[in-house]
Protein backbone atom coordinates (compact mmCIF):
# COMPACT_ATOMS: atom_id res chain seq x y z
CA UNK A 1 0.00 0.00 0.00
CA UNK A 2 1.26 3.79 -0.80
CA UNK A 3 2.29 5.93 2.13
CA UNK A 4 3.13 1.98 4.18
CA UNK A 5 4.64 2.32 7.76
CA UNK A 6 8.30 1.15 7.93
CA UNK A 7 9.11 -2.09 8.84
CA UNK A 8 11.26 -0.71 11.99
CA UNK A 9 8.46 1.35 12.96
CA UNK A 10 6.10 -1.59 12.83
CA UNK A 11 9.20 -3.59 15.20
CA UNK A 12 8.36 -0.44 17.37
CA UNK A 13 4.77 -0.95 17.45
CA UNK A 14 4.90 -4.52 17.97
CA UNK A 15 7.51 -3.52 21.00
CA UNK A 16 5.45 -0.93 22.60
CA UNK A 17 2.04 -2.02 22.71
CA UNK A 18 2.76 -5.90 22.23
CA UNK A 19 1.53 -8.92 19.50
CA UNK A 20 -0.92 -9.12 18.15
CA UNK A 21 -1.32 -5.86 17.30
CA UNK A 22 -4.10 -4.19 14.25
CA UNK A 23 -2.30 -1.10 13.32
CA UNK A 24 -4.27 1.44 11.14
CA UNK A 25 -2.98 4.41 9.34
CA UNK A 26 -4.93 7.74 9.36
CA UNK A 27 -3.54 9.26 6.36
CA UNK A 28 -3.88 6.07 3.87
CA UNK A 29 -7.15 6.39 4.75
CA UNK A 30 -7.65 10.36 3.79
CA UNK A 31 -5.77 9.64 0.78
CA UNK A 32 -8.34 6.94 -0.59
CA UNK A 33 -11.16 9.55 0.64
CA UNK A 34 -9.37 11.88 -1.63
CA UNK A 35 -9.13 9.44 -4.34
CA UNK A 36 -13.00 9.12 -4.57
CA UNK A 37 -13.75 12.68 -4.62
CA UNK A 38 -11.18 13.41 -7.38
CA UNK A 39 -12.70 10.51 -9.10
CA UNK A 40 -16.13 11.99 -8.68
CA UNK A 41 -16.32 15.42 -8.99
CA UNK A 42 -17.78 16.05 -11.77
CA UNK A 43 -20.96 14.46 -10.52
CA UNK A 44 -23.18 15.30 -7.51
CA UNK A 45 -22.19 12.55 -5.20
CA UNK A 46 -21.71 11.90 -1.53
CA UNK A 47 -20.26 9.64 0.07
CA UNK A 48 -20.71 7.61 3.15
CA UNK A 49 -18.00 5.12 4.78
CA UNK A 50 -19.92 1.44 5.99
CA UNK A 51 -18.61 1.46 9.39
CA UNK A 52 -19.76 -2.07 9.74
CA UNK A 53 -15.80 -2.60 8.17
CA UNK A 54 -14.10 -0.88 11.24
CA UNK A 55 -15.98 1.04 14.33
CA UNK A 56 -13.31 1.45 17.15
CA UNK A 57 -14.44 5.27 17.76
CA UNK A 58 -11.10 7.02 17.28
CA UNK A 59 -11.34 6.02 13.25
CA UNK A 60 -14.82 7.39 12.93
CA UNK A 61 -13.81 10.46 14.63
CA UNK A 62 -11.36 10.62 11.99
CA UNK A 63 -13.53 10.14 9.03
CA UNK A 64 -16.09 13.14 10.30
CA UNK A 65 -12.87 15.31 9.97
CA UNK A 66 -11.93 14.14 6.93
CA UNK A 67 -15.38 15.29 5.67
CA UNK A 68 -16.98 11.70 4.88
CA UNK A 69 -20.34 10.68 5.89
CA UNK A 70 -21.20 7.27 7.96
CA UNK A 71 -23.58 4.21 6.53
CA UNK A 72 -24.29 2.16 9.75
CA UNK A 73 -26.08 -1.07 9.63
CA UNK A 74 -27.87 -1.64 13.34
CA UNK A 75 -29.00 1.28 15.60
CA UNK A 76 -26.05 0.65 17.86
CA UNK A 77 -23.57 1.39 14.52
CA UNK A 78 -25.98 4.90 14.30
CA UNK A 79 -25.47 5.23 18.08
CA UNK A 80 -21.92 5.03 17.63
CA UNK A 81 -21.94 7.56 14.76
CA UNK A 82 -23.85 10.15 16.89
CA UNK A 83 -21.24 9.84 19.69
CA UNK A 84 -18.35 10.79 17.21
CA UNK A 85 -20.17 13.78 16.46
CA UNK A 86 -21.73 13.01 13.06
CA UNK A 87 -24.55 15.02 12.37
CA UNK A 88 -27.80 13.46 11.83
CA UNK A 89 -28.47 14.58 8.03
CA UNK A 90 -24.93 12.82 6.99
CA UNK A 91 -25.75 9.46 9.23
CA UNK A 92 -27.47 6.69 6.94
CA UNK A 93 -28.90 4.02 8.43
CA UNK A 94 -29.68 0.97 6.03
CA UNK A 95 -31.55 -1.93 8.06
CA UNK A 96 -31.72 -5.52 7.37
CA UNK A 97 -34.13 -7.91 8.49
CA UNK A 98 -34.54 -5.84 11.58
CA UNK A 99 -36.92 -5.29 14.27
CA UNK A 100 -39.44 -2.06 13.57
CA UNK A 101 -38.03 -0.70 17.10
CA UNK A 102 -34.74 0.05 15.62
CA UNK A 103 -35.93 2.00 12.71
CA UNK A 104 -38.43 4.20 15.13
CA UNK A 105 -35.20 4.41 17.14
CA UNK A 106 -33.26 5.87 14.09
CA UNK A 107 -36.12 7.99 13.48
CA UNK A 108 -36.15 9.99 16.50
CA UNK A 109 -32.26 10.20 15.98
CA UNK A 110 -33.33 12.19 12.77
CA UNK A 111 -31.38 10.23 10.08
CA UNK A 112 -31.89 9.04 6.94
CA UNK A 113 -33.32 5.72 6.89
CA UNK A 114 -33.40 2.57 4.09
CA UNK A 115 -35.70 0.25 4.66
CA UNK A 116 -35.23 -3.29 3.12
CA UNK A 117 -38.81 -4.86 3.52
CA UNK A 118 -42.34 -4.18 2.59
CA UNK A 119 -43.30 -5.25 6.20
CA UNK A 120 -41.49 -2.26 8.38
CA UNK A 121 -41.75 -0.19 5.00
CA UNK A 122 -45.97 -1.08 6.17
CA UNK A 123 -45.17 0.23 9.56
CA UNK A 124 -43.10 3.04 8.47
CA UNK A 125 -45.81 4.52 6.11
CA UNK A 126 -48.60 4.15 8.79
CA UNK A 127 -47.15 5.89 12.18
CA UNK A 128 -45.21 8.27 9.82
CA UNK A 129 -46.85 8.67 6.44
CA UNK A 130 -45.57 11.69 4.86
CA UNK A 131 -44.63 13.21 7.73
CA UNK A 132 -40.55 11.57 7.39
CA UNK A 133 -38.52 10.67 4.33
CA UNK A 134 -37.59 7.33 3.57
CA UNK A 135 -35.65 5.45 1.01
CA UNK A 136 -36.11 1.89 0.25
CA UNK A 137 -33.61 -0.99 -0.24
CA UNK A 138 -33.95 -2.81 -3.14
CA UNK A 139 -32.54 -6.23 -4.70
CA UNK A 140 -31.58 -5.81 -8.39
CA UNK A 141 -31.04 -9.29 -8.89
CA UNK A 142 -27.69 -8.92 -10.35
CA UNK A 143 -24.99 -11.32 -9.32
CA UNK A 144 -21.89 -9.74 -8.16
CA UNK A 145 -18.89 -9.44 -5.52
CA UNK A 146 -15.83 -12.17 -5.58
CA UNK A 147 -17.44 -14.60 -2.55
CA UNK A 148 -21.21 -15.95 -2.40
CA UNK A 149 -21.10 -14.46 0.77
CA UNK A 150 -20.44 -11.23 0.50
CA UNK A 151 -22.71 -11.10 -2.76
CA UNK A 152 -26.31 -9.14 -1.83
CA UNK A 153 -27.90 -8.28 -5.00
CA UNK A 154 -28.70 -11.88 -6.83
CA UNK A 155 -32.24 -13.19 -6.89
CA UNK A 156 -31.55 -15.70 -3.75
CA UNK A 157 -30.03 -12.46 -1.28
CA UNK A 158 -31.88 -12.28 1.96
CA UNK A 159 -31.06 -8.40 1.08
CA UNK A 160 -34.36 -5.96 -0.19
CA UNK A 161 -36.99 -6.04 -0.98
CA UNK A 162 -37.12 -7.88 -4.52
CA UNK A 163 -37.71 -5.77 -7.67
CA UNK A 164 -40.41 -8.15 -9.29
CA UNK A 165 -42.28 -6.68 -6.01
CA UNK A 166 -42.30 -3.38 -6.99
CA UNK A 167 -46.33 -3.33 -7.50
CA UNK A 168 -46.33 -4.16 -4.14
CA UNK A 169 -44.46 -1.56 -2.94
CA UNK A 170 -46.05 1.38 -4.60
CA UNK A 171 -49.29 -0.38 -2.83
CA UNK A 172 -47.53 0.32 0.67
CA UNK A 173 -46.77 4.16 -1.03
CA UNK A 174 -50.23 4.98 -1.43
CA UNK A 175 -52.15 3.70 1.00
CA UNK A 176 -49.88 5.25 3.95
CA UNK A 177 -48.76 8.16 1.73
CA UNK A 178 -45.14 7.68 2.27
CA UNK A 179 -42.31 10.32 1.05
CA UNK A 180 -40.08 8.50 -0.86
CA UNK A 181 -37.07 10.10 -1.36
CA UNK A 182 -34.31 7.73 -1.78
CA UNK A 183 -33.86 4.28 -3.97
CA UNK A 184 -31.35 2.13 -2.96
CA UNK A 185 -29.21 -1.07 -3.93
CA UNK A 186 -26.38 -2.80 -3.11
CA UNK A 187 -25.20 -5.80 -5.10
CA UNK A 188 -21.88 -7.13 -2.47
CA UNK A 189 -18.42 -6.18 -2.16
CA UNK A 190 -15.25 -6.86 -4.65
CA UNK A 191 -17.02 -5.23 -7.54
CA UNK A 192 -14.18 -5.06 -10.21
CA UNK A 193 -16.54 -4.90 -13.69
CA UNK A 194 -18.01 -0.34 -13.63
CA UNK A 195 -20.76 -2.36 -16.07
CA UNK A 196 -22.02 -4.23 -12.68
CA UNK A 197 -22.73 -0.42 -11.14
CA UNK A 198 -24.08 0.76 -15.05
CA UNK A 199 -26.52 -2.14 -14.63
CA UNK A 200 -27.73 -1.00 -11.33
CA UNK A 201 -28.05 2.46 -12.65
CA UNK A 202 -30.15 1.27 -14.89
CA UNK A 203 -31.88 -0.49 -12.68
CA UNK A 204 -32.82 2.49 -10.69
CA UNK A 205 -33.74 4.51 -13.85
CA UNK A 206 -36.70 2.35 -14.56
CA UNK A 207 -37.79 2.78 -10.99
CA UNK A 208 -37.41 6.13 -10.43
CA UNK A 209 -40.47 7.13 -12.39
CA UNK A 210 -42.38 6.07 -9.88
CA UNK A 211 -40.98 8.29 -7.29
CA UNK A 212 -41.52 11.93 -8.35
CA UNK A 213 -40.28 12.93 -4.42
CA UNK A 214 -37.26 10.99 -5.44
CA UNK A 215 -33.68 13.09 -4.21
CA UNK A 216 -31.26 10.41 -3.94
CA UNK A 217 -29.96 7.15 -6.17
CA UNK A 218 -28.24 5.28 -4.17
CA UNK A 219 -25.65 2.55 -5.60
CA UNK A 220 -24.27 0.96 -2.71
CA UNK A 221 -20.77 -0.21 -2.14
CA UNK A 222 -18.40 -3.35 -2.99
CA UNK A 223 -15.44 -1.21 -4.69
CA UNK A 224 -12.36 -3.62 -4.69
CA UNK A 225 -9.54 -3.46 -3.26
CA UNK A 226 -6.14 -5.34 -4.32
CA UNK A 227 -4.97 -7.90 -1.98
CA UNK A 228 -2.83 -9.41 -4.46
CA UNK A 229 0.04 -7.72 -6.45
CA UNK A 230 -1.27 -6.53 -9.67
CA UNK A 231 -4.94 -7.21 -8.35
CA UNK A 232 -7.26 -6.04 -10.78
CA UNK A 233 -9.48 -3.21 -8.85
CA UNK A 234 -12.45 -1.15 -9.62
CA UNK A 235 -11.33 1.42 -11.66
CA UNK A 236 -12.93 4.19 -10.12
CA UNK A 237 -12.26 7.26 -12.60
CA UNK A 238 -14.03 5.09 -15.13
CA UNK A 239 -17.01 4.70 -12.34
CA UNK A 240 -16.85 8.48 -12.12
CA UNK A 241 -17.49 9.16 -15.89
CA UNK A 242 -19.69 6.91 -15.94
CA UNK A 243 -21.82 8.36 -13.15
CA UNK A 244 -21.35 11.88 -14.44
CA UNK A 245 -22.42 10.75 -17.92
CA UNK A 246 -25.73 8.98 -16.69
CA UNK A 247 -26.70 11.49 -14.09
CA UNK A 248 -26.42 14.29 -16.31
CA UNK A 249 -28.56 12.19 -18.90
CA UNK A 250 -31.35 11.51 -16.37
CA UNK A 251 -31.50 15.07 -14.94
CA UNK A 252 -32.50 15.94 -19.32
CA UNK A 253 -34.94 13.06 -18.87
CA UNK A 254 -36.93 13.50 -15.79
CA UNK A 255 -36.10 17.45 -15.23
CA UNK A 256 -34.32 17.22 -12.18
CA UNK A 257 -31.23 16.33 -10.44
CA UNK A 258 -30.98 13.84 -7.61
CA UNK A 259 -28.07 12.97 -5.52
CA UNK A 260 -25.69 10.28 -6.32
CA UNK A 261 -25.05 7.85 -2.76
CA UNK A 262 -22.04 5.60 -1.92
CA UNK A 263 -21.23 3.63 0.72
CA UNK A 264 -17.54 2.54 0.44
CA UNK A 265 -16.36 0.73 3.50
CA UNK A 266 -13.24 -2.00 2.77
CA UNK A 267 -11.93 0.78 0.08
CA UNK A 268 -11.37 3.43 2.67
CA UNK A 269 -10.27 1.62 5.40
CA UNK A 270 -8.72 -2.26 4.54
CA UNK A 271 -5.00 -1.10 3.40
CA UNK A 272 -4.99 1.72 6.00
CA UNK A 273 -4.51 -1.13 8.05
CA UNK A 274 -2.50 -4.19 8.95
CA UNK A 275 -2.29 -6.90 11.67
CA UNK A 276 1.10 -7.94 13.32
CA UNK A 277 1.78 -11.07 15.02
CA UNK A 278 4.73 -13.35 16.78
CA UNK A 279 5.19 -16.47 15.33
CA UNK A 280 5.23 -18.89 18.93
CA UNK A 281 6.58 -21.89 16.93
CA UNK A 282 8.02 -23.78 14.23
CA UNK A 283 6.84 -27.57 12.98
CA UNK A 284 8.91 -29.29 10.28
CA UNK A 285 6.80 -32.35 9.05
CA UNK A 286 7.37 -34.62 6.07
CA UNK A 287 5.24 -32.54 3.92
CA UNK A 288 5.58 -28.58 5.78
CA UNK A 289 6.72 -26.45 7.92
CA UNK A 290 4.13 -24.73 10.12
CA UNK A 291 4.54 -21.50 11.34
CA UNK A 292 2.31 -21.04 14.26
CA UNK A 293 1.57 -17.58 15.30
CA UNK A 294 0.47 -15.65 18.74
CA UNK A 295 -3.15 -15.33 17.12
CA UNK A 296 -5.68 -16.93 15.00
CA UNK A 297 -9.50 -17.32 13.86
CA UNK A 298 -10.63 -15.32 16.41
CA UNK A 299 -8.63 -12.72 15.93
CA UNK A 300 -8.06 -12.64 11.98
CA UNK A 301 -10.82 -14.43 10.69
CA UNK A 302 -11.22 -13.01 6.58
CA UNK A 303 -9.20 -16.17 5.52
CA UNK A 304 -10.97 -19.10 7.24
CA UNK A 305 -14.37 -17.20 6.07
CA UNK A 306 -14.03 -16.09 2.98
CA UNK A 307 -11.14 -17.92 1.54
CA UNK A 308 -9.59 -14.27 1.52
CA UNK A 309 -6.18 -13.64 0.44
CA UNK A 310 -3.48 -11.22 2.52
CA UNK A 311 -0.10 -10.59 2.01
CA UNK A 312 2.15 -11.67 4.94
CA UNK A 313 5.79 -10.38 5.20
CA UNK A 314 8.46 -11.36 7.83
CA UNK A 315 9.44 -8.02 9.06
CA UNK A 316 11.98 -9.46 11.35
CA UNK A 317 13.88 -11.00 8.62
CA UNK A 318 13.17 -9.17 5.24
CA UNK A 319 16.33 -10.67 3.62
CA UNK A 320 15.85 -14.25 5.03
CA UNK A 321 16.25 -17.28 2.10
CA UNK A 322 12.84 -17.79 0.39
CA UNK A 323 10.30 -20.76 2.05
CA UNK A 324 7.89 -21.80 1.51
CA UNK A 325 5.83 -21.82 5.21
CA UNK A 326 2.16 -22.57 6.42
CA UNK A 327 0.82 -20.12 8.60
CA UNK A 328 -1.43 -20.91 10.98
CA UNK A 329 -3.18 -19.88 14.39
CA UNK A 330 -3.08 -20.78 17.97
CA UNK A 331 -6.77 -21.60 17.87
CA UNK A 332 -8.47 -25.00 18.71
CA UNK A 333 -9.40 -25.34 15.73
CA UNK A 334 -7.28 -25.39 11.78
CA UNK A 335 -6.95 -21.89 11.22
CA UNK A 336 -4.58 -21.76 8.19
CA UNK A 337 -4.09 -17.80 7.70
CA UNK A 338 -1.87 -18.69 4.55
CA UNK A 339 -0.94 -22.33 2.63
CA UNK A 340 2.50 -23.02 1.43
CA UNK A 341 3.62 -19.48 0.81
CA UNK A 342 6.70 -18.45 0.25
CA UNK A 343 8.35 -16.37 2.63
CA UNK A 344 11.85 -15.05 3.87
CA UNK A 345 13.00 -17.25 6.51
CA UNK A 346 10.79 -17.41 9.56
CA UNK A 347 12.11 -17.79 12.70
CA UNK A 348 10.54 -18.56 16.25
CA UNK A 349 9.74 -15.02 17.94
CA UNK A 350 9.71 -13.17 14.23
CA UNK A 351 6.92 -10.86 13.18
CA UNK A 352 4.81 -11.29 10.79
CA UNK A 353 2.74 -8.83 9.44
CA UNK A 354 -0.74 -8.94 7.31
CA UNK A 355 -1.27 -6.28 4.90
CA UNK A 356 -4.65 -5.36 3.78
CA UNK A 357 -6.17 -5.86 7.63
CA UNK A 358 -8.24 -2.76 7.94
CA UNK A 359 -11.61 -3.95 6.78
CA UNK A 360 -13.23 -6.85 9.01
CA UNK A 361 -10.58 -7.75 11.09
CA UNK A 362 -10.56 -6.36 14.36
CA UNK A 363 -14.53 -5.81 13.49
CA UNK A 364 -15.33 -9.60 13.25
CA UNK A 365 -13.13 -11.16 16.31
CA UNK A 366 -13.95 -12.94 19.72
CA UNK A 367 -12.96 -14.36 22.30
CA UNK A 368 -13.23 -17.26 21.33
CA UNK A 369 -11.14 -19.98 23.49
CA UNK A 370 -11.33 -17.13 26.01
CA UNK A 371 -8.26 -15.63 24.48
CA UNK A 372 -7.96 -11.84 24.65
CA UNK A 373 -8.95 -9.45 21.85
CA UNK A 374 -5.52 -7.46 20.62
CA UNK A 375 -5.04 -3.68 21.01
CA UNK A 376 -5.84 -1.45 17.84
CA UNK A 377 -2.84 1.65 17.34
CA UNK A 378 -3.72 4.35 15.30
CA UNK A 379 -0.96 6.32 13.58
CA UNK A 380 -1.21 9.81 13.04
CA UNK A 381 1.14 12.12 11.44
CA UNK A 382 3.71 9.80 12.09
CA UNK A 383 2.78 9.37 16.02
CA UNK A 384 0.98 6.27 17.78
CA UNK A 385 -1.98 6.24 19.60
CA UNK A 386 -3.70 3.23 21.78
CA UNK A 387 -7.26 3.80 20.89
CA UNK A 388 -8.29 0.50 22.46
CA UNK A 389 -6.52 -1.59 25.01
CA UNK A 390 -5.90 -5.37 24.71
CA UNK A 391 -8.33 -7.52 26.98
CA UNK A 392 -7.60 -8.50 30.22
CA UNK A 393 -8.53 -11.75 32.32
CA UNK A 394 -11.00 -9.76 33.80
CA UNK A 395 -12.75 -8.69 30.68
CA UNK A 396 -13.59 -12.14 30.16
CA UNK A 397 -15.71 -11.88 32.96
CA UNK A 398 -17.34 -8.13 32.92
CA UNK A 399 -20.60 -9.46 31.70
CA UNK A 400 -20.86 -12.71 33.51
CA UNK A 401 -22.98 -12.89 36.58
CA UNK A 402 -22.24 -15.41 39.61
Amino acid sequence: MSQQLSNSFLIELANEFGTPLYVYHAEKIKEQYQKLLTAFAGSNTRFFYACKALTNINVLKYIKEIGCNIDCSSINEVKLAVHAGFAPENILYTSNNIAFSEIETAQQLGVNINIDSISNLRKFGQKFGHTYPVGIRLRPNIMAGGNLKISTGHQDSKFGIPLEQIDKVLEVVKETNLRITDLHIHTGSEIKDVEVFAKGIEVLFEVAKHFPELEVIDLGGGFKVAYKPNDEVTDIDKLGRKVKEEFDLFEKQYGRRVEVWFEPGKFLVSEAGCFITKVNVLKETANTVFAGTDSGLNHFIRPMFYGAYHIIENISNPNGAKRNYNVVGNICETDTFAENRSLNEIREDDLLVFQNAGAYGFEMSSNYNSRFKPAEVLVRDGKAQLIRKRDVFEDLLKNQTF
